[in-house]
């Protein structure tokens, strides 16, 4: 009953929020207990969320921390299509200290930074520094997708031809990315892979024996 005092409070603030700052803006109420459906209320349309849509990657890290996670601000991504998104992913917890959704403002700074390198150039200097992309995704396959996409461009080859050693950390690397608290994770990480279930449970296994023995 908490949470859903608290997310009902907070439907109101999204809107406001978006209106603050207008187009370029979009707000989005995540309820983490619905972790393949978590948007609950979008106000905005920067990165194409829906109500049902599911969270980003970074949604899915936030989560795997569980009660030690902690509020994400003035980050910045780079969206598939180009755009360049300054987030902040703000928890929202019940009077426990239970982390049980967040609520994610995005703002496309596309044009605000093509004018300011103009500026930069102009003045000489350039910052060589590219920001890490991200899939904000309506349904779990797209943000499936994208993580992988990430773990892959990491590795610098496909992730069909992985060595035994590769394997071991690829799977390491999503589980810290979260991936495997979503239900449907395992057979689209099988079919990707080109691995049956059963393999990537033992793996899942093998990465939680790990951890309860460190």
């Amino acid at each position: 009953m908490e949470a859903e005092a608290l997310f009902a409070a907070m439907r109101p603030v999204v809107d406001g929020i978006q209106a603050t700052f207008g187009r370029k803006c979009e707000v989005v109420l995540h309820d983490y207990r619905r972790v393949e459906h978590s948007v609950i209320a979008v106000a905005g349309d920067v990165t194409g969320r829906r109500v049902g849509s599911a969270m980003s990657q970074i949604g899915l890290s936030m989560l795997r921390q569980g009660d030690d996670a902690k509020d994400d601000l003035n980050y910045v991504t780079r969206l598939p299509d180009g755009r360049v998104i300054k987030s902040s992913t703000i928890l929202l917890r019940t009077s426990d200290g239970h982390v049980v959704g967040a609520v994610c403002i995005n703002l496309d700074v596309t044009e605000m930074r093509v004018a300011g390198r103009l500026l930069i150039e102009m003045a000489g200097d350039l910052d060589p520094l590219e920001s890490p992309s991200t899939t904000f995704g309506t349904d779990i396959e797209s943000v499936v997708d994208g993580v992988l996409a990430e773990v892959e461009d990491a590795l610098g080859h496909p992730l069909t031809r992985l060595t035994v050693a590769e394997r071991t950390e690829v799977f390491r690397q999503l589980d810290q990315r979260g991936l495997f608290q979503l239900r449907r994770a395992v057979p689209m990480v099988a079919e990707r892979l080109g691995m049956s279930r059963q393999s990537v449970y033992n793996y899942i296994t093998r990465l939680k024996e790990e951890s309860a023995g460190s």
